[in-house]
């Protein structure tokens, strides 16, 4: 009897020790990288884009972060990716449902800048994994911005040459 009540409360704990080495997604706050984001976004949003997914993230130097989100087939898709300006290295790949990379971009943080932006039209409506990477002997803990735009209308310049 007493090893099936061991059992059990064994079995019952499972999930709960499972859940332990889960790793989630924080947030961190950057007043450099924010400033950089907004006017990304006042740059775009005249330019016909939406935000779909914005993400301020804690990341750790070395280690990719990445995020899943869907995209749609024929759909013009911009991907904007802000490291800790501090970082020596910044990183970028992008991947199909497959796993097949459809995009990557490494930047030298002291002499190109802590941005990485591309545009980008997925072939087929599937979820895509987006894993950015930083570098930076200094600093463990970083933060890093990620932005997906999606080109909803005719920019402002578009609008008027063609009235």
């Amino acid at each position: 009897m007493k090893s099936l009540i061991l059992t059990c409360c064994l079995l019952a704990s499972l999930p709960v020790l499972a859940q332990r080495d889960v790793i989630r997604q924080q947030s961190c706050t950057s007043t450099i990288i924010i400033s950089q984001a907004d006017s990304i976004k006042q740059q775009f949003e005249r330019n016909g884009f939406i935000v779909l997914k914005e993400a301020s993230m804690r990341m750790e130097s070395e280690y990719e972060m990445p995020v899943v989100v869907p995209m749609t087939q024929g759909a013009w898709y911009h991907i904007v990716f802000i490291g800790d300006p501090t970082s020596r290295i910044h990183e970028l790949r992008m991947f199909d449902y497959d796993e097949k990379q459809v995009f990557y971009k490494k930047v030298w943080g002291q002499t190109e800048g802590n941005l990485i932006s591309y545009g980008y039209q997925p072939k087929f409506s599937e979820w895509h994994m987006i894993k950015p990477v930083q570098v930076n002997k200094g600093k463990k803990e970083l933060c890093g911005y990620i932005l997906l735009m999606k080109k909803v209308k005719a920019s402002e310049s578009e609008a008027t040459t063609s009235k």
